[in-house]
């Protein structure tokens, strides 16, 4: 059975998109070092993404930007770019994992256990491919915008962001709709 793995990262950033990923591994894929990308180092995240993209039978990305995420709210957020990641895989498949976010709309099979990072390799290749996806990214807009400190924080709240916040203000990447108790 070939079975779709989807996670999300960035969800409590207080700056840049919401990033899904969706996966398709081989029947018979089962390297160990893949589990949740919270648990590896950035740089094994890296080595496991290249391995991942060379190994996998497809994967695509979804990518829901913060004003998007401002205007229908992080839940619908997350799921529309599941769905945009899904969209994207161009090989046939049976079913979809999530990690705890059921989705609608869907043309095959769909579980969505909680901690499914943990249970399904697929997700966790998945969580890995997006984590470091989207890390790419906010290094990116660091260099647009370096007194935030997304080198190193990606966009998360940390003690060092918010003071930039409450010294600088905020750019047209954060998350407004986060921002109310900052």
């Amino acid at each position: 059975m070939l079975r779709v793995g989807v996670d999300e990262v960035g969800r409590g950033c207080l700056a840049g998109p919401v990033v899904a990923c969706a996966v398709i591994l081989p029947e018979n894929f089962n390297d160990t070092r893949i589990i949740d990308s919270k648990k590896i180092s950035a740089k094994k995240r890296e080595i496991l993404s290249k391995l991942l993209k060379e190994e996998s039978l497809a994967y695509g990305f979804g990518i829901v930007c913060s004003n998007i995420i401002d205007n229908i709210n992080i839940v619908k957020a997350t799921k529309q770019a599941m769905h945009l990641a899904i969209q994207k895989l161009n090989h046939i498949f049976d079913e979809i994992v999530t990690d705890a976010v059921p989705l609608k709309n869907l043309n095959r099979p769909h579980i969505h256990p909680f901690k499914a990072e943990d249970k399904y390799r697929e997700v966790a290749a998945a969580s890995i491919l997006a984590k470091v996806y989207r890390d790419k990214l906010m290094e990116n807009f660091h260099y647009k915008y370096d007194v935030y400190n997304w080198f190193s924080n990606k966009g998360y709240g940390t003690k060092e962001h918010i003071v930039a916040i409450k010294k600088y203000g905020i750019t047209p990447i954060h998350r407004k709709s986060f921002l109310k108790n900052v």
